[in-house]
């Protein structure tokens, strides 16, 4: 199960975090944060990534020999030519830092405005919650990836709160998980492709206008739900959210291309 950024967001000043063998990896290069990001949408061969980044067959040889051994990537024989390879992100995508994911915030202001909203214990949980997400983004930190794998974690030990035989009665569950523990009114907007909307979401409702979909932990609930409901891999994608200026948060949950 992985977060997945678009591949085309490969800003030049972006820097890439990865955890293998309890190190932490920094990736500068472009064109390592180009193999990364493809790679993060699905596995490849090498004939592919050599396509995809536009750079020389031996130039991308060169990175992917040295992600590999810094265990950032795993390589496979290709089932149809043995001569070649398939490559793989391993877990242990963390973060990014970048100028352009900084935002101008004021947190006091927003942890003020939050509370003269709303005053109930979970209001001030939730607004001390988003301050600390906050404060992060001001520095052009980017933790989606941690918030994805925690919420994945969080998804397989409630599976079994919700699980049923059939996906019927699991999104009937899944609905009434939500509106109960007070996490938002989840509906079902479409079976071809799935498609759920979460109004008053509590991950992102009150936060500031991002210009961006935020909402990475429930969307790491939602791919380990399904993936225990089904053993099968899906990529979960919020295409709606409160952060967008959107009237609810949209999740398309589509299995993962092979």
């Amino acid at each position: 199960m992985t977060f997945i950024r678009h591949p085309d967001d490969t800003r030049s000043d972006r820097i890439e975090l990865f955890s293998s063998g309890g190190e932490v990896h920094v990736v500068k290069s472009p064109v390592r944060v180009r193999i990364l990001s493809m790679l993060r949408e699905r596995e490849m061969g090498f004939d592919e990534i050599v396509a995809r980044s536009a750079r020389a067959k031996s130039t991308i040889s060169v990175h992917l020999k040295e992600l590999a051994g810094e265990g950032i990537l795993d390589a496979r024989p290709d089932p149809l030519d043995s001569r070649k390879k398939i490559f793989s992100l391993r877990p242990g995508y963390l973060g990014s830092l970048s100028a352009d994911d900084r935002i101008d915030e004021d947190l006091g202001g927003f942890v003020l405005a939050a509370l003269e909203r709303e005053a109930d214990p979970s209001s001030v949980f939730k607004a001390f919650f988003q301050a600390i997400r906050l404060s992060l983004m001001r520095e052009g930190v980017m933790v989606d990836p941690i918030l994805y794998s925690a919420g994945s974690s969080v998804g397989r030990a409630l599976s079994g709160l919700v699980n049923a035989p059939d996906i019927e009665t699991l999104l009937m569950n899944l609905c009434a998980f939500w509106g109960e523990r007070g996490l938002g009114r989840l509906e079902v907007v479409s079976r071809d492709p799935l498609t759920l909307d979460i109004y008053d979401c509590y991950e992102c409702q009150g936060l500031p206008q991002l210009g961006k979909p935020v909402c990475a932990f429930d969307a790491g609930i939602l791919a380990a739900l399904f993936e225990a409901h089904s053993r099968d891999e899906w990529v979960v994608t919020e295409t709606k959210c409160y952060a967008m200026n959107d009237a609810c948060c949209r999740f398309v949950v589509l299995p993962r291309a092979e």
